[in-house]
């Protein structure tokens, strides 16, 4: 199988993984519960601050998709959640490994769920969780695309900060690639709207040195704290054209020129605003698939 372009250009080879496989790796072995995600729950070089988490005792019913889970003790997990109105927080689910748990089967990334929990800490206990269904499932190159969508968002998002809009916008990335939508498209979309939802993402449409809309016709780079200015031959950030900027604020890649420049672009915007910090997600790919 084919890694899609945006997940693989420009990423230096990892160190091979210990005992991985010599040949590519199945992708129903892919699917296996949390345990196969492609990313560690290791913090970023240099996480955001988080809130510190409301006081609430009980929230039921509230949608939400599992970002990552890992093992915590013999039979539970610590679970990341992507919830609609408390944002991104993180669960015990108790007993949640043991064979006949109710919550076995359902704690699925990329699917969404009805959950419940309790608590006053920064780490809830799980109550319930339900299975909500109406998408359909992830697969083949839409599965790679979704664990980078999850590890961008553990990496991105303080914990207990409601993104509302992002989480609607993130069922629709979900949608459209369960839908075969073409995926760099989809992910240019869903990475803009990320950095506009933590606001950092600048107005891409006027020019910060003249204040003046941007030309279509100029050549600018895209200062990550301020925003676009005419380029300069000294610059090393990426190049683009005035029509890419106004291209990517109307959210038409219809352009193959745009579509390869917002590529780049939005490559090095991440990367500044994860302090540097690797996304996992492609280099652990590449290395199992040995692409």
């Amino acid at each position: 199988m084919r890694l899609p372009e945006e997940l693989t250009a420009d990423v230096q080879p990892a160190q091979a993984v210990a005992d991985a496989p010599a040949a590519p790796m199945p992708m129903a072995e892919m699917r296996v519960a949390e345990a196969s995600i492609p990313f560690t729950p290791a913090p970023p070089a240099a996480p955001r601050r988080s809130r510190a988490p409301v006081r609430e005792t009980r929230v039921t019913g509230q949608p939400a998709f599992v970002l990552h889970s890992y093992p915590y003790k013999e039979t539970s997990l610590i679970v990341d959640l992507f919830t609609r109105d408390h944002g991104r927080i993180a669960v015990v689910a108790k007993g949640a490994k043991r064979p006949l748990s109710k919550l076995r089967g359902v704690l699925q990334t990329f699917q969404p769920l009805s959950v419940s929990w309790s608590g006053k800490s920064e780490l809830r206990t799980l109550i319930d969780a339900e299975w909500v269904g109406g998408m359909l499932p992830l697969e083949r190159t839409a599965l790679l695309c979704g664990f980078y969508l999850n590890e961008l968002l553990v990496k991105l998002l303080a914990r207990d900060d409601a993104h509302r809009a992002l989480f609607d916008h993130y069922v629709s990335t979900l949608n459209e690639l369960a839908h075969d939508e073409p995926a760099q498209i989809v992910l240019r979309k869903f990475e803009r709207a990320l950095l506009k939802e933590t606001g950092v993402a600048a107005d891409l449409g006027r020019s910060t040195t003249t204040r003046e809309a941007v030309d279509a016709d100029l050549s600018y780079v895209v200062d990550p704290e301020r925003g676009a200015r005419e380029a300069r031959v000294s610059d090393v950030w990426p190049v683009v054209s005035g029509k890419t900027l106004l291209d990517m604020e109307r959210e038409d890649y219809a352009d193959p020129a745009t579509l390869t420049q917002s590529k780049q672009l939005m490559r090095f915007l991440l990367a500044h605003h994860l302090g540097g910090a690797p996304l996992n997600t492609r280099q652990i790919l590449i290395d199992l698939m040995q692409l």
